[in-house]
């Protein structure tokens, strides 16, 4: 289990006054011999007072200074660093975490024990704000569930947290707030595409190491608390839908998106009229210009090269895990619990009958 690994934490802006105080000291508290690992902070969209304020709060962690904020830019310069300097192991990992002692040495157990998984993800709990979530910690992830038109959303949310056996497999993906994949696997397929720049990374990182062939697995007894913020992540409104699209035309088959055709024109008229409700109409529009530029296919076309060549396992295969109903538990929308869920889910078994 002696194997080197490299952490890689990415701060953003004020990420770092907020957040990275906790997260550096239970790195620090780790059971996991200190010589083999090596943190990487990225500071992502630096500035002169983030490089000190880094250097001075965490001193033994290599800082890398990055200016356009990309995140998945961020995490393959970490990532290229730690294998230039022989790790084994590839940690991505949010820095508004907090670590169980065990939490590290757990990931690699994870890994050590099961050759044919590439990627562990940790047990994510929410972050206790009061001492009877502290007694009683809720869940934020156990792994995330992958929809057939493209959304992502978590496994196991606000559920208690409980005893779980083994090295469960996750048929859907794994969170990229903390997860550990092994340093071959990440050259082989390339690591991050770049041109997400932000949200659905994980969902792109955890497609392409299916379709290379290896599994991905749940590390239940490397727990990790995360201080989750819904709001967070609706402010990128824009990443999350062009991505969401991106993701689709770079790894569905073009039979696939005929299959699901149908439901992804009336998802996207609704997701039209949600964001003139909601005051997301020019982010809207950006999407679709995005869409119209040639460039961007051209893109597309070089990425779906890509992941052919390196794919062992069939898209079909790995899409019959996708779910068919949309959880987002943060959000109770009766529309989409009593109309869409069971429209879309109806749907999906009738196209599992063509593949």
């Amino acid at each position: 289990m002696n194997k080197s690994v490299g952490i890689i934490l990415v701060n953003y802006k004020d990420y770092a006054t907020r957040f990275l105080k906790g997260c550096r000291d239970s790195l620090r508290a780790q059971d996991y011999p200190a010589d083999l690992v090596h943190v990487y902070i990225i500071d992502n969209a630096s500035t002169p007072e983030s490089a000190v304020y880094l250097k001075e709060n965490y001193p033994e962690a290599r800082i890398m200074p990055r200016v356009d904020g990309n995140y998945c830019a961020a995490n393959n310069f970490g990532c290229r660093q730690a294998m230039a300097d022989a790790c084994e192991y590839l940690v991505s990992v949010n820095l508004d975490t907090e670590m169980a002692p065990s939490w590290l040495s757990e990931l690699v157990k994870a890994l050590e024990e099961n050759s044919a998984a590439g990627i562990a993800q940790s047990k994510i709990l929410l972050y206790p704000k009061s001492e009877t979530e502290k007694n009683n910690p809720r869940i934020n992830s156990l792994g995330n569930v992958f929809h057939f038109l493209g959304f992502g959303f978590t496994s196991g949310y606000g559920q208690a947290n409980r005893e779980i056996a083994g090295y469960p497999e996750i048929n859907g993906y794994a969170s990229g707030c903390s997860l550990m994949i092994r340093a071959d696997v990440f050259r082989r397929i390339g690591g991050y595409n770049e041109e997400f720049y932000m949200y659905h990374d994980d969902i792109e990182l955890s497609l392409k190491t299916k379709l290379a062939g290896y599994k991905i697995i749940l590390a239940p007894q490397s727990v990790i608390y995360h201080k989750y913020e819904f709001s967070r992540s609706v402010r990128m409104f824009y990443y999350m839908e062009r991505n969401r699209y991106l993701t689709l035309f770079i790894f569905y088959p073009t039979y696939f998106l005929f299959l699901i055709g149908l439901p992804l024109i009336f998802m996207d008229l609704g997701m039209f009229f949600f964001s003139l409700v909601g005051g997301r109409f020019k982010e809207e529009l950006k999407i679709y210009g995005y869409f119209c530029h040639y460039k961007n296919y051209v893109k597309i076309k070089e990425e779906r090269q890509k992941i052919k060549a390196f794919s062992v396992v069939s898209f079909a295969d790995i899409a019959r895990s996708f779910a068919g109903r949309i959880e987002f538990q943060e959000i109770d929308n009766p529309i989409l619990k009593y109309l869409v869920n069971p429209l879309l889910a109806g749907y999906w078994r009738l196209v599992k009958l063509f593949f």
